[in-house]
C-alpha cells in the first residue's frame, strides 16, 4: 500500500529519502496509467524497503514534467542519491519492472 506524504518541494523529498525513488509521472485520465497502478503496487510490495514508490500528477505538476522531459505517460524514473539514473515508459509487467530495478538498486 502507498502512503500519501507532503514535502514542500520534489527536491526536499529526494534529499530525505534514504532509499532509491521509483517516481510515476501520471495523470487520472491517462488509462495505460491507471493500469500501472496495480503493478506498482506489487512492485512497491515485493521491494519494500528497497525502495519507495512516488506518483507525481503531471496535470498538477506540468513543470516538473518538463524539467525531466516527460513527453509520454506513464513514465517511471528511477532517483537514487537525488539523481535521475533510469526511465521506462509505458505499461511495464511487475515481473519485468523488478528484473529492470532490482540491479540498481
Amino acid at each position: 500500500m502507498t502512503t500519501k506524504q507532503v514535502f514542500s518541494n520534489f527536491q526536499d523529498m529526494l534529499a530525505q529519502s534514504d532509499r532509491p525513488l521509483l517516481v510515476d509521472f501520471y495523470a487520472h485520465w491517462c488509462g495505460p496509467c491507471r493500469m500501472m497502478a496495480p503493478i506498482l503496487e506489487e512492485v512497491n510490495s515485493r521491494l519494500k524497503g528497497k525502495l519507495q514508490v512516488v506518483k507525481i500528477d503531471t496535470d498538477k505538476y506540468p513543470q516538473m514534467a518538463g524539467q525531466y522531459d516527460i513527453h509520454a505517460l506513464p513514465t517511471l524514473v528511477l532517483f537514487k542519491d537525488g539523481q535521475p539514473i533510469h526511465r521506462i515508459e509505458g505499461v511495464v509487467q511487475a515481473d519485468g519492472l523488478i528484473q529492470q530495478l532490482t540491479p540498481l538498486l
